[in-house]
Order: C-alpha cells, then sequence, then structure tokens
C-alpha cells in the first residue's frame, strides 16, 4: 500500500511540474519578449515642433488646427511649443529665437512676420510657413518652385483672389473708391495694398488709403475714409483682422460695401470674399512638414504650394444691413 502511495504522489508531482512548464510558455512576461517591446517604445521618435504665430485671430488658428491635422493623419508623436507674439514686434522676434536656441525639430511659422523673425533666427533648423502672401518678396525664398534655403511652405495668395474681388466691386456695386486700412509696417499687407493699385489703374478706380499701427487705430482710420470712398477691401492684415468689428461698424452704420480677404472675416460680419479655407493650407503645410521630419524632402526641394479652389462667399446678414441683394448669378455660397 504504501510502494503504490509513492508511485501515485511521483506521479502527481510530475503533472503539476508539466502544467508549470506549459503555463509558462503561455505567459506575456516573457523576459525576451518584453525586453524586445520595450526597445521598440524606447526607439519610436519623438519630434518636438515649434509654433510661432503673430497674433490670434480665426483664418491662423485655422490654418494651425489643418497643420496638426496633417501631423495627427500620418501618425507622428509630436509636442509642439505654441507661442503667440500678440501681433508685437518685439515678441515675435524674441519668440523666433527662442525656439531656434531650444533646437526643436521644425519651426511652423504662421503668418508672413512669423516666418520673416523664424528664418532671421536660424538657417539651420527647417520652417515650413502658411499664411504668407508673397514669400518671395518677403525674402523667405529664392524663388517658389525652388526654395533654395531651409525654408518653404504655403501660401494665402490665390492669384485671382485680388482681380475677382475689384471686378466685383466695379460690376456689382458700382464701386470707384476703395477704401484700404492697413498696417504700412506689415510687409504683406503693402505689397497686397500695391496689387491692387496696379489692377484698379486699368479699371477706372482708385484706392483711398489709411494706415495704422496698432489695432486700436483701425476704427479711427475706417471713420476717416467716410466720405472719401464707397466701398471698403480689408486684406489679410494682421493688425486690422484683429480688429475687424470696428471696421464692420462703420462699414454697415454708413452702408458701404466692404469686401474682406478670408472667409473668417466674412463669418464675422465682412459683405464677401473671393477665398479658400485656411484650414487646407495649414493642412497643406503639415503635409509638407511630415515629409521634411521623416527625412523624405527638404525645405529647399519642396516648392512653395498656393492655394486650391478659390470660390465666393457672402455674409448675407450683411448685404441686407446694406441694403444690397444677393444675385442668383453670382454663384456666391452663404456663409453659415
Amino acid at each position: 500500500m504504501k510502494k503504490h502511495w509513492v508511485t501515485y504522489a511521483a506521479a502527481l508531482f510530475s503533472i503539476v511540474l508539466i502544467l508549470a512548464a506549459c503555463g509558462g510558455k503561455g505567459e506575456s512576461s516573457d523576459p525576451v519578449a518584453d525586453d524586445k517591446n520595450n526597445d521598440k517604445a524606447s526607439t519610436e521618435e519623438k519630434y518636438i515642433i515649434g509654433v510661432t504665430q503673430i497674433v490670434e485671430h480665426p483664418s491662423l488658428d485655422a490654418a494651425f488646427e489643418g497643420f496638426q491635422k496633417a501631423i495627427e493623419d500620418a501618425g507622428l508623436n509630436v509636442e509642439y511649443d505654441k507661442q503667440n507674439a500678440q501681433n508685437d514686434n518685439s515678441s515675435n522676434s524674441t519668440i523666433a529665437n527662442n525656439l531656434a536656441g531650444a533646437g526643436v525639430d521644425l519651426i511652423f511659422a504662421n503668418s508672413t512676420p512669423s516666418a520673416q523673425a523664424a528664418a532671421s533666427a536660424t538657417q539651420d533648423i527647417p520652417i515650413i510657413f502658411t499664411s504668407v502672401t508673397d514669400a518671395v518678396a518677403a525674402e523667405l525664398v529664392a524663388s517658389n518652385e525652388e526654395p533654395g534655403g531651409n525654408v518653404t511652405g504655403t501660401t494665402d495668395n490665390h492669384p485671382d483672389a485680388i482681380p475677382n474681388t475689384m471686378k466685383f466691386l466695379k460690376e456689382n456695386v458700382g464701386a470707384k473708391k476703395v477704401g484700404m486700412i492697413f498696417n504700412s509696417g506689415e510687409q504683406n499687407s503693402r505689397l497686397q495694398v500695391d496689387h491692387v493699385k496696379g489692377i484698379l489703374a486699368d479699371m477706372d478706380m482708385e484706392v483711398v488709403e489709411a494706415s495704422v499701427a496698432t489695432s486700436a487705430d483701425v476704427k479711427q482710420a475706417a471713420e476717416s475714409l467716410i466720405g472719401s470712398v464707397d466701398s471698403f477691401y480689408i486684406i489679410t492684415d494682421n493688425t486690422v483682422v484683429s480688429a475687424l468689428e470696428s471696421v464692420i461698424s462703420v462699414a454697415n452704420d454708413n452702408k458701404i460695401p466692404m469686401m474682406v480677404g478670408e472667409f473668417d472675416s466674412v463669418k464675422r460680419g465682412g459683405l464677401g470674399a473671393y477665398g479658400f479655407e485656411y484650414y487646407d493650407i495649414g493642412y497643406e503645410a503639415g503635409e509638407m512638414a511630415v515629409k521634411i521630419l521623416k527625412g523624405e524632402e527638404t525645405p529647399e526641394s519642396l516648392p512653395v504650394q498656393l492655394p486650391q479652389n478659390l470660390k465666393l462667399v457672402m455674409n448675407e446678414e450683411t448685404a441686407d444691413a446694406i441694403g444690397l441683394k444677393i444675385q442668383d448669378e453670382w454663384n456666391a455660397e452663404i456663409a453659415k
């Protein structure tokens, strides 16, 4: 009997050892596997993107949202260091120098002044811009086709936008004198005003200028043009757009049609704009950034991109306020 008991105990012990061995093979805590997983996690590249934006307003904010979505869609692991200059040139330069000094992997410059400051701060870190009107005139790139340095991106200047806007003002509201309020310190703005002047020279129309230095000057500048203009055109000037409501109130109180340079200003109360979505040019800039971060392209090899899908969007409430009926033949979308 004792012999049988010893034999049974030995068999039971063997079964326990076998089960333990089988269980060990099924465990997820295999040291070799864990080491491989840890190595994979530790080697997944993380990028730091410095973001510099001249001022807060809906178009620039939408461009940054589009940029982020492109990065997200590409599946990159990115940390953003976003800084806003609040329309202060000194802060703008400081931000650019700080980002360059921090050694970020890439700088996203949202606006012409932001891109210019970043380009002055570093010739080594890749810079992707958007919301820039003329990258060549701003001395950011050698040419749109061959940027030639560490800077490239997407512009907010469709070649047909301003000509179409001036044609609309002449043919549909009978404008002859177009009031333009802008910050003469913004190169982006000076270029647009000069472009409008060149177009109007052949249209029996003229520009009446009012320059400002800060957003606090905008309403007074608008009021100074009353009696001298029969229309307004508010370009993508960061200073003026940040105080757009003050121009809208002056224009509507005097029943003066006010065309603007982008859709967000239409939503805020501008009469209409020939434009595109700033989210889209931000997204396209993000796609360019992905290629650079992955090592597939360099800024000097990526041509500057123009915006796509130009269309007319109008604000129906503003049209009613100034007594203008939106015609079917204008093929305009109504701002939501």
